[in-house]
């Protein structure tokens, strides 16, 4: 496949659903043979060496890791429903994996860069992040601090013009291969204001930066094709035009938190791409694996399987796509929202996989067949960009204070 064949977004499209017009469905039909034919056929190979750099340079060259990014800086210009595609079609990779480390790059680093970095900080980093000539990992959980935010340790402590970053971060996906990392840190300005309350802002480190260092690659439950590592900062020395935008003006907990919101967003395609694959993979299982002289596709508690698999995923579907569009519209993201829909999207994912498993039995906990890995790889979501017990305090601290959305005498 060429790149001048690729199929690019036209505004002027017709629409033929809620959310996707003729011209998404021509970008899933181009995408999604691209990674039937790249991607899949290395699918167990890189379960043991991880996926390898210059699928993510192919990607670039293709033009599918700028769908939604503008067309100044090397994207496509496309609206935010092409990050739903881009996922859909990601999802027939076989490696889940391989699907997270391109989350990473599309839905995670580049639109910080996008959104809050100078012009400058855009051509340097924004633009070869594009090309998937640099691969990039965000740095915010640390060994003490996850989800909670304000608790995050590691500082940078003004000096004149530079800032001198020391800390940790731990489970960050891409870190042992990445090129570029947004790091979230504590400005320490010297007057003596307590860590817990110094605002938190991010730089654009550089893997050459003196005092960087990274991990050997993580083992793990699932997503083997993911490298995840450790990046250690010991008085990295970078100058103020590493600070992730108008020197210290950018909201500082307010940011950080509308990353994670990014980040539950970006993985919530991935959700529904498990279950979808879950449930082509047990209906096809299920036609040709025969007991008692016939299909198990003939008895009701296979068929009840499928059905509740089925309902599950267009559960997922319709929550996605009415979050996908919320957002859109309102240009900022729901805590309340995205927690529900991280939550939900997550769990089902989870449950579907061990049903998919169940359903082949002893060939579902087999390597062989492909739910095996589906169902360690979704565990992931239940944890990873906040875990599900995060999102619970997260929705009944919103119910608390704002009521049911859409109801009388609430919020809205």
């Amino acid at each position: 496949m060429e790149a001048a064949t690729v199929i690019k977004p036209r505004h002027e499209a017709t629409r033929r659903h809620l959310l996707f017009t003729d011209e998404h469905e021509d970008l899933r039909e181009s995408m999604e043979a691209w990674v039937k034919r790249e991607l899949w056929p290395h699918r167990n190979e890189w379960e043991e060496t991880t996926w390898p750099n210059e699928i993510m340079r192919r990607a670039g060259e293709l033009g599918f890791l700028g769908l939604c990014f503008p067309e100044e800086y090397g994207g496509q210009g496309g609206d935010y429903y092409y990050s739903l595609v881009r996922a859909e079609c990601m999802s027939h990779s076989g490696s889940g994996g391989t699907n997270m480390g391109f989350a990473v790059q599309t839905d995670m680093v580049l639109p910080p860069v996008h959104l809050l970095g100078t012009e400058e900080q855009k051509q340097r980093y924004l633009v070869p992040g594009i090309k998937g000539e640099k691969v990039g990992c965000l740095g915010i959980t640390e060994p003490g601090a996850g989800s909670d935010v304000a608790g995050i340790r590691t500082t940078a402590i003004r000096d004149g013009d530079e800032y001198v970053i020391n800390g940790s971060k731990t489970f960050i996906t891409n870190a042992p291969y990445a090129d570029t990392f947004v790091v979230y840190a504590k400005i320490d300005h010297g007057d003596g204001v307590p860590l817990e309350s110094r605002p938190i802002h991010a730089f654009v480190l550089e893997r050459s930066d003196p005092g960087l260092s990274t991990g050997k690659p993580m083992a793990k439950m699932g997503m083997h094709s993911s490298p995840t590592g450790e990046v250690f900062l010991s008085d990295v020395q970078v100058g103020r035009d590493r600070l992730l935008g108008e020197r210290e003006k950018e909201p500082s907990r307010e940011g950080a938190r509308d990353v994670f919101h990014s980040e539950r967003t970006g993985v919530l395609p991935m959700t529904l791409g498990i279950i979808e694959r879950c449930l082509e993979d047990s209906i096809r299982y299920a036609k040709q694996r025969t007991t008692w002289g016939k299909p198990i596709a003939d008895y009701q508690l296979v068929q009840d399987k499928l059905a509740r698999m089925y309902v599950a995923r267009e559960n997922v579907r319709n929550l996605l796509f009415k979050h996908l569009w919320t957002v859109k519209n309102k240009k900022r993201m729901s805590m309340q929202e995205a927690s529900m829909c991280k939550l939900y999207c997550a769990r089902v994912a989870t449950e579907a996989a061990m049903e998919a498993v169940q359903l082949m039995g002893g060939n579902g906990y087999m390597q062989e067949y492909h739910v095996e890995r589906l169902a360690r790889d979704a565990k992931l979501l239940q944890i990873g960009g906040g875990a599900d017990e995060i999102q619970l305090i997260t929705i009944a601290k919103a119910l608390l204070k704002t009521g049911i959305p859409g109801t009388i005498g609430a919020e809205v």
